[in-house]
C-alpha cells in the first residue's frame, strides 16, 4: 500500500533542511527564524511552529526519526541508529 508522497512547501523544505544540517544537534528558534521568516517576533514564531507541526506529521511514518521541541531553546531532528 503505497502513500502519495508529500510534497513539502518551500518554507517545509528549508526547514527540514535546516533541522537536518543540525541533525542529532540543536537547531535553535532564532536561525530558522532569521533564515527562512527573516523575522524573530511573536507571529513568525507561532508560524514556524504550525511549519514544525506538519514536518512532525509527515514524519510519522518512520518511528526512528522525531523532531524534539527543546524548552526555550529550538528543536532537534532525532534520528536513532539504526545499528542499535
Amino acid at each position: 500500500d503505497q502513500e502519495e508522497p508529500n510534497k513539502l512547501s518551500p518554507k517545509e523544505n528549508e526547514l527540514l533542511r535546516l533541522l537536518a544540517l543540525h541533525e542529532n544537534d540543536l537547531m535553535p528558534r532564532e536561525l530558522a527564524l532569521t533564515k527562512i521568516w527573516r523575522d524573530d517576533n511573536y507571529f513568525t514564531s507561532r508560524s514556524m511552529d504550525v511549519y514544525i507541526a506538519k514536518l512532525r506529521k509527515y514524519l510519522k511514518r518512520d518511528e526512528d526519526v522525531e523532531i524534539l521541541n527543546i524548552h526555550g531553546e529550538g528543536f532537534r531532528l532525532v534520528i536513532k541508529n539504526k545499528a542499535e
